[in-house]
């Protein structure tokens, strides 16, 4: 009972800004930068025109990706890799039905993927590996002197977040986390409304990731998903749903985030279908069913975050914007809602009839979505819808990864987006554990959270 109130007192205070319990917080510093050692804001590259990729993992994730590259001219997919035989081969043939060459095999044990990280004749190193296993693929491929993708999440500790980012600082290479939620395009089009100033300023976002796991039980290798949530507790699965609203805040570019308190249920579902599957009952089960975040930051923002892979729900980012002068939300509804002097006639011929208290009209947010549709999507809409990868956002993510290292331009998303989208995972289980007390978030940038102005995609 003490903890429960403790943690209701808690978060009190977090939702009234009070500071009556900021003694409590758990602080986490920031380790300080090694000697000759600089950030990587901003990091721009020498042009490659042809981009030499190799694929690590190609059961879940990475097949789709080897397609989408060969849809992307100036990419040569080189070298696949995988622990199972079967993986790589039928990788190989998806290059070779669309025309293109085979690329070389790797596949064996579990460090089969450090003769790929060697190999003299790559650029790039795409990593759809299982979550243990992206942050020491990505730290040695860099070290081996490649520009790295990872998939989500692509590190799970607080060593492994700053060793992916020490590792990029010292060699100056791209690690970049194949986060593609940010490229959907109706949150591409709302970071577009909000960077226009049309939900004035935003001052609130939430977003989630809710979507069951027991559908895709035997998809994943040795059941690596549903043990990570056995024995850990807390949103293992973060940065879906916080990736886009970071960008609306400028987190890193202009904004940080301060503290963040966690609060979940006890577990059900998930032990449930384990002793239903395989008769194992699991009396320890770490993750509870429903984990929710909040976040406060230092402009002053919240942000609240939620994960649940078990209960009976429809699938769910949330994503939903706040601001001063409107509204957006992608789930169960798309739709904005806007203060009418900001919606121009030439969007809505009786736009002084509309009010901030409900959605647009259809016809309203379909113009919207035409009109402040993303510079970047606007070339590849098209191709994305076809090539497709979750509705075709996956495409864009490869496209401008692409796109940038060919033209030598600064990625969309840097190594501390990765850390400040990751970090969830190992200080929401601290939050959790110590009772849903604040746990502060270091400024993974070192001091230079300030030092960019806003989000800006390098055209």
């Amino acid at each position: 009972m003490k903890n429960k109130f403790f943690a209701l007192l808690l978060i009190t205070s977090f939702l009234l800004g009070s500071t009556t319990v900021s003694a409590q917080m758990i602080k986490t510093p920031a380790p300080p930068r090694p000697a000759g050692q600089k950030d990587v804001l901003s990091l721009a590259t020498a042009p490659i025109p042809t981009v030499r990729v190799a694929f690590i993992g190609l059961g879940m994730r990475g097949p789709g990706a080897v397609n989408r590259m060969t849809h992307i001219p100036g990419v040569e997919v080189v070298a696949l890799c995988d622990v199972l035989e079967k993986n790589t081969k039928s990788a190989n043939e998806i290059l070779t039905k669309q025309g293109k060459p085979k690329a070389l095999e790797f596949y064996g044990d579990t460090s089969v993927w450090r003769k790929v990280t060697a190999l003299p004749n790559v650029d790039l190193i795409y990593i759809a590996t299982d979550w243990l296993s992206h942050a020491k693929i990505g730290v040695q491929a860099m070290k081996d002197g490649k520009h790295v993708a990872i998939e989500v999440p692509s590190a799970m500790t607080m060593d492994e977040i700053w060793a992916l980012i020490n590792t990029s600082e010292q060699t100056r290479k791209h690690c970049m986390q194949l986060e593609n939620c940010v490229y959907d395009f109706f949150e591409l089009t709302s970071l577009n409304m909000a960077q226009q100033g049309l939900f004035g300023e935003v001052i609130h976002g939430e977003g989630a990731y809710i979507h069951g796991l027991q559908p895709y039980w035997d998809q994943y290798w040795n059941n690596w998903r549903m043990d990570f949530n056995e024995k850990h507790r807390g949103d293992v699965y973060p940065t879906h749903g916080i990736g886009p609203v970071c960008q609306v805040m400028n987190i890193h570019r202009g904004d940080k985030m301060n503290f963040l308190v966690s609060v979940d249920t006890k577990a059900i579902g998930n032990p449930a279908f384990i002793k239903e599957k395989t008769g194992r009952e699991v009396k320890d089960f770490r993750n509870g069913d429903h984990t929710m975040t909040m976040i406060r930051t230092e402009n002053g923002k919240s942000i609240q975050i939620q994960h649940n892979v078990t209960s009976p729900r429809p699938y769910s980012r949330m994503y939903q914007l706040t601001g001063t002068k409107g509204f957006a939300n992608k789930y169960p509804v798309e739709g904005f809602a806007l203060d009418k002097s900001e919606i121009s006639a030439e969007v809505a011929a009786n736009h002084e009839k509309l009010t901030a208290h409900s959605f647009v009209p259809d016809d309203v947010r379909k113009a919207l979505m035409e009109k402040y549709k993303h510079p970047i999507a606007k070339g590849i809409e098209e191709q994305a819808k076809q090539v497709g990868g979750h509705g075709g956002m996956d495409f864009i993510m490869d496209y401008r990864l692409i796109y940038c290292l060919q033209k030598g331009l600064p990625l969309d998303m840097d190594v501390y987006d990765l850390a400040e989208w990751c970090c969830l995972i190992p200080l929401t289980e601290i939050s959790l554990d110590k009772g849903s007390v604040s746990v502060e978030i270091p400024d993974f940038t070192r001091g230079g959270w300030n030092k960019i102005k806003g989000l800006k995609f390098a055209e």
